[in-house]
């Protein structure tokens, strides 16, 4: 994608995979203006993945955009965009319950989300583990606001890499084999 990112419109509708310097690999969508989905790849959480995650979007100056929000698990997020840079800075705040159980929340949260806040009241959530970290955006795409076809399915071995690619999505930005 060549695209210049200046407006909040150019960047609703983008989906992303970026690396962390750690070595962790997100998938990331921007659905609306409120709205995310995600996979994570690599990670203390990897396997995990989420549906239409209400979230605070906004553009904080021409092609920098700042992405925060709470999950069901307790654990908080920030992310500032630059999509013109192909950075990322992430500052993910885990519970302490997630940081000690963390294959409770490697799942589709959206079908659990009695067992993320049960488990959020049942365990410690303090002190929290901030993972602060500078990502490098390996790939985007212009899905287009609303896609229920960009995250779609529980992450796998070797999809990030279909992504880029081009074997997942068709022209339109429909997965393939469905």
């Amino acid at each position: 994608m060549t695209k210049k990112f200046k407006t909040l419109d150019d960047f609703l509708g983008t989906h992303f995979i970026y690396t962390y310097d750690n070595g962790w690999e997100y998938e990331w969508y921007a659905k609306n203006d409120h709205t995310v989905d995600y996979r994570i790849h690599g990670g203390m959480v990897a396997g995990r993945w989420v549906k239409d995650q209400e979230a605070n979007i906004v553009m904080l100056t021409e092609g920098i955009y700042k992405v925060a929000w709470t999950e069901p698990t307790g654990t908080d997020v920030a992310l500032d965009f630059l999509p013109n840079e192909n950075k990322v800075n992430g500052t993910i705040f885990f519970p302490k319950w997630v940081q000690d159980h963390p294959e409770i929340t490697v799942t589709f949260q959206n079908e659990h989300i009695a067992l993320m806040e049960a488990s959020r009241e049942k365990y410690a959530t303090y002190p929290k583990l901030v993972v602060p970290e500078f990502a490098t955006i390996t790939y985007m795409g212009d899905a287009g606001q609303d896609n229920e076809d960009v995250i779609s399915e529980a992450p796998y071995k070797n999809l990030p890499d279909e992504i880029r690619n081009g074997k997942y999505f068709d022209q339109s930005y429909h997965r393939l084999n469905n």
